[in-house]
């Protein structure tokens, strides 16, 4: 899980990165492109964590299904720390 937690703030990081340089250079073609995998490789990553997890944020993607899950499931870092012992 840690593993999955790094490459997640990783692809993040990235796509902040890209982003503030776009709203420099709207123009730049390769950092569009960059930005394109970057956001679909991190929501890919996001989408594997929440299925074997449960959910890292509420914004946008709240659990109308089972709404329960998102108060009694672990956090993701409760579940770190019972990894480590």
């Amino acid at each position: 899980m840690n593993d999955l937690l790094n490459s997640i703030q990783v692809y993040q990081f990235c796509a902040i990165d890209l982003n503030l340089f776009l709203d420099n250079y709207p123009d730049n073609t390769n950092a569009k492109e960059d930005y394109c995998r970057v956001s679909a490789k991190l929501k890919e990553l996001i989408s594997q964590y929440e299925k074997e997890y449960g959910p890292l944020t509420n914004f946008g993607s709240s659990y109308i299904e089972n709404p329960e899950k998102w108060i009694n499931t672990p956090w993701p870092w409760e579940n770190m720390y019972k990894e480590d012992k």
